[in-house]
């Protein structure tokens, strides 16, 4: 359970309206470069299944990155052709800006994306989304690891794969299955505040964007897929994965000092049905203690391990003193961070000062035990010492538990007093009727991108501004807004955010069909 002081920046995850005219809800972007023989039938193969099998409106977005060949020329032929087809170049290389760039511009509120070679089996795309249009899920993702997933390629970039994947769960402790395959969506507004975060700009985009999501608490939705690997990627498999662990160094040592503020991406308590109030139980007790043992029993074997290391060159109580020292800091950071949930710098010197005293508790305790023991015996045998200490341990580990609970690292709760409840705050943002008709300009005078630069956005050929993210309210409209707890209606019932939807029956009939 989080126990920092943020509420979380990103709102409650709500089921998309049925009804949105004139703007897309999902945006599938395509990145490409030099793909000047693949690119048309892939988007016409694309926006065929869509037109066919998906229910919503959307768009496809070819993303050019820098290419060389008649692949921008193909873009805009495709884009004056096809109504739902979008063309955006950019000057420079780079999957991760082209991805980035995109969906920032975007004003869809689903963003995708898919290699130009369309490895994956279409069929995977409504699967894909449909979690994040239903609100439950921030990311999705397709595997090609799971169980139930039917892959064709070649050995070697199985073993590549796996083997990158095994590296990401051992070194960023990264749950989801396969960080590479390129099928992916996000919802828009955890786009926005996430991708400000991401720094990579080329492969490794996919990985960090889900490392970031993931640590800092975000749903991530994993569908099968069936894919068949393309002999004629232009991926340069050396190059990739050395950028790629050059990534895993930078990401795990951001991660490890706390410098990305990953409570922005935090969702406000109440989202979670989990969340919602019941009286007398403590929040997160179970994963806590659970997380706290484990971290207790891996300090308590440093600990042994450092007494034992110590006390070849100096006396018990001095052994034991530093040893107990060393651990109790790194227990504490672990602690702090693992199992309380607390995130970034922010009061990091307090928390080791109050670990300080804990330890000094703790340290009490067992040395007490070691003078207690010597009193009894003059010349104990080591193990007898180890044994007496381990003992001593435990009951500084209990008391170390509801220190941390309860002075450390305080629930929300017990800070604000019993009586502070989680609020938030529920501003309905008006949707407009229709999508604002984009600007021409001329050829010379392209818009500038939302990153600087001139980062054109073409429509059908046509030099067009972005799409602008609909601006809430003014104050004015804004200051009667009714605030109450997440996930509890006005009235004090509970009411189901989704739009509810009628079944349909064979013999159902419509009165306005004249049939």
């Amino acid at each position: 359970m989080r126990t920092d002081s943020s509420p979380g920046t990103l709102p409650a995850r709500e089921h998309l309206p049925a009804g949105n005219a004139g703007t897309p809800v999902l945006d599938v972007v395509i990145p490409v470069y030099n793909e000047e023989k693949d690119l048309q039938p892939c988007v016409l193969r694309l926006h065929e299944h869509l037109a066919r099998t998906f229910p919503y409106a959307f768009r496809i977005t070819i993303a050019d990155n820098a290419s060389t060949d008649t692949t921008p020329q193909v873009a805009a032929r495709l884009a004056a052709q096809v109504p739902e087809v979008v063309n955006f170049r950019l000057e420079q290389k780079g999957r991760g800006r082209a991805l980035r760039t995109v969906w920032s511009a975007s004003d869809a509120p689903v963003l995708a994306y898919m290699d130009v070679d369309l490895s994956t089996d279409l069929n995977a795309l409504l699967p894909l989304v449909a979690p994040l249009i239903s609100g439950h899920s921030d990311l999705a993702i397709g595997s090609r690891l799971s169980r139930s997933s039917r892959v064709v390629r070649g050995t070697k970039r199985e073993f590549i794969s796996r083997t990158y994947n095994l590296i990401l769960r051992g070194s960023l402790q990264a749950r989801f299955s396969d960080a590479q395959c390129g099928f992916k969506a996000i919802r828009r507004d955890v786009a926005q505040a996430l991708l400000p975060l991401v720094e990579d700009t080329g492969w490794f985009f996919d990985t960090e964007m889900l490392v970031l999501a993931e640590r800092a608490g975000l749903r991530i939705h994993e569908v099968p897929v069936d894919w068949v690997d393309d002999p004629d990627s232009t991926v340069h498999i050396v190059q990739t994965a050395t950028d790629d662990l050059k990534g895993v160094l930078r990401v795990g040592k951001a991660l490890a000092t706390g410098s990305l503020p990953l409570d922005r991406l935090a969702r406000p308590f109440g989202d979670d049905p989990r969340d919602r109030d019941i009286q007398d139980v403590p929040k997160g007790l179970a994963r806590q203690l659970v997380g706290f043992c484990v971290i207790g029993v891996l300090s308590t074997l440093f600990y042994l391990l450092l007494y034992s290391g110590f006390r070849t060159f100096c006396g018990s109580q001095v052994a034991n003193a530093l040893a107990l020292l060393v651990s109790a800091v790194a227990n504490t950071a672990a602690n702090r961070r693992l199992t309380f949930g607390v995130r970034g710098r922010g009061s990091a010197v307090r928390h080791q000062a109050q670990g300080l005293v804990v330890f000094a508790i703790g340290l009490a305790l067992t040395s007490g035990s070691l003078a207690a023991l010597n009193a009894a015996s003059d010349h104990p045998a080591h193990s007898t010492e180890l044994a007496v200490l381990v003992a001593a341990n435990l009951a500084a580990t209990v008391l170390r538990f509801l220190l941390f609970r309860a002075w450390v690292f305080p629930d929300r709760g017990e800070t604000g007093g019993p009586s502070s409840p989680v609020i938030a705050s529920h501003t309905p943002v008006p949707v407009p009727a229709q999508a604002p008709s984009p600007q021409v300009y001329a050829a010379s005078a392209p818009a500038p991108g939302p990153y600087g630069g001139d980062l054109p956005y073409r429509y059908g050929g046509s030099y067009a501004t972005p799409p602008q993210t609909p601006q809430a309210p003014q104050a004015s409209q804004t200051s009667q807004a009714p605030r109450f707890r997440a996930g509890d209606a006005v009235d004090g019932t509970w009411k189901d955010v989704t739009m509810p939807l009628q079944p349909v029956r064979p013999h159902d009939t419509d009165p306005r069909d004249p049939r």
